[in-house]
């Protein structure tokens, strides 16, 4: 999961970040609302943190452009406003809103909630043959065997089911679950999808994961 944090304050943006990063999670940081849109506009995010006080573009100024632009990213409002008071909640775009001071467990859960309200209504299990992958509760099972995974696996593995039979490129799969910091390569998705593979087949799934030679990969579910 990509996650873009738009806050003015630098030192809470970074503290957001390193909460995002520590449960599996991408994270860019933007500091004002010129910024925010700008980068909403040219990559892929799952849910976008959006502070309402920001210089040069407002939180609301923000979330209405990227509606206009036909931008569907769910967005969590980040307020210092009255958790009884409508003025956040109400303004289109807004998905959800959040009052600070707020727990790092009550941030993910909004996060995680919101990714998963996928305009087309994806659910929050995806199926692939012998494959079960519980967005909600982050749980892979394979023939109701649990599998372990790392956050990043699993966030591939999510990437991989959600787009089943498209090809994803290294770069893209890197944009999806990585971030503008990341500085690894090809080769480390190669290591991910190995060891997805290797789990998958260790519990007995046929492999999914159909390698296109100089392209990226496609997930194919052969089995019935």
């Amino acid at each position: 999961m990509r996650v873009l944090i738009v806050e003015d304050d630098h030192r809470l943006a970074a503290a957001l970040r390193r909460v995002l990063i520590e449960a599996g999670m991408a994270a860019d940081m933007t500091y004002d609302g010129e910024e925010g849109l700008e980068a909403a506009l040219g990559a892929d995010y799952d849910v976008i943190l959006l502070d309402l006080r920001l210089p040069l573009l407002n939180g609301h100024q923000v979330a209405r452009r990227l509606r206009e632009q036909r931008v569907h990213t769910p967005i969590l409002m980040l307020t210092a406003l009255d958790p009884n008071d409508d003025a956040a909640a109400s303004v289109a775009g807004i998905d959800d809103h959040l009052t600070k001071p707020f727990s790092q467990r009550e941030l993910l859960a909004r996060i995680r909630r919101l990714s998963h309200r996928q305009p087309m209504g994806q659910p929050e299990a995806l199926h692939a043959g012998s494959i079960l992958l519980d967005r909600a509760a982050h749980i892979l099972r394979v023939r109701d065997r649990r599998v372990e995974l790392t956050p990043k696996e699993f966030a591939i593995l999510e990437y991989f089911m959600s787009n089943p039979g498209r090809l994803l490129t290294k770069t893209a799969i890197i944009e999806h679950v990585w971030d503008y910091e990341f500085e690894g390569g090809g080769n480390l998705v190669e290591v991910y999808v190995g060891n997805l593979r290797r789990k998958l087949a260790t519990a007995g799934a046929a492999d999914p994961i159909a390698t296109v030679r100089g392209a990226g990969y496609r997930f194919e579910v052969a089995e019935p």
